[in-house]
């Protein structure tokens, strides 16, 4: 411990792949902080998906143990702006495949809104705009494949704003139906559902065969089992608006889904602020 003591202080930075939420973040904060490292040099970004190190250099063999053992997988940034992009963002064929993912995702989700109009349900609707916002996510991921981190930053600043606006928007428009009180299509409402489940299945299989090589499938597969929990959600409202004859089943997942939306959002925004903040 003397030794780290005296040791010159370094920052270091790493790109950490596979987090989708704060409580990946905070994970692999504590498991840092079990390394005899101080909870202010150490700063995991949701936004940029970066860790900031200022700690003796002595502990980051024993800081990149301890990180390895969470299972996510990691990679040491050489030089302050690092504008490198990851290997498996340099594949043509991945490339290709996270292009089809955007034009599903974006793609149902204009389809899957005007089902919502139809069915008269708000959790079709906000299903509508969680595929939308996905989308347009991985959109704006493509684009800054190999941005500085500063500019990744400002990008996951606009994502954070724009989910945000998306569950401002589904939680004003829920309270506005559930004063009104108009019961939904459950027929309508279980369809949609359902397509929602096929085409989440379509957008992952583009991307099967880099399972093993791309060190961001991970968070493929945890935003899809997200994403398939709330397609399975809308269709359990359905059979319950179904079988009560009652608007609130429907309503009550819209608001959950703007709850993810919102606490997603302030999650993105904070951390991209933090980045900002650090890199000014």
């Amino acid at each position: 411990m003397a030794t780290a003591l005296s040791s010159k202080i370094k920052r270091v930075r790493y790109r950490i792949s596979g987090m989708d939420c704060s409580k990946d973040a905070a994970q692999i904060e504590r498991v840092v902080h079990s390394a005899e490292v101080a909870p202010d040099a150490v700063k995991v970004s949701l936004a940029t998906h970066i860790m900031t190190l200022k700690v003796p250099e002595v502990l980051l063999p024993d800081i990149e143990k301890a990180v390895s053992t969470t299972g996510y997988l990691f990679e040491r940034i050489e030089g302050e702006d690092e504008a490198q992009p990851e290997a498996a963002h340099q594949n043509p064929a991945y490339r290709r495949a996270l292009w089809i993912v955007v034009i599903l995702n974006v793609g149902y989700g204009f389809v899957e809104m005007i089902g919502g109009f139809f069915a008269g349900s708000q959790a079709v609707k906000a299903d509508a705009l969680d595929f939308i916002g996905d989308g347009l996510i991985t959109f704006l991921g493509l684009l800054a494949i190999g941005w500085s981190i500063v500019w990744r930053a400002r990008s996951a600043l606009v994502q954070g704003i724009f989910l945000g606006i998306l569950g401002l928007s589904v939680l004003a428009t829920t309270i506005w139906r559930a004063v009104t009180q108009t019961t939904p299509d459950a027929g309508l409402m279980g369809l949609f559902g359902f397509f929602a489940l096929v085409f989440n299945v379509l957008a992952v299989l583009p991307l099967l065969r880099f399972r093993k090589g791309d060190a961001n499938m991970r968070a493929v597969w945890l935003f899809s089992r997200n994403d398939a929990i709330g397609n399975a959600a809308v269709i359990i409202a359905a059979g319950f608006v179904a079988l009560f004859g009652s608007a609130w089943p429907d309503l009550i997942v819209a608001l959950g889904i703007a709850g993810l939306f919102l606490h997603s959002s302030s999650s993105i925004i904070r951390d991209a602020q933090s980045d900002l903040k650090a890199d000014a």
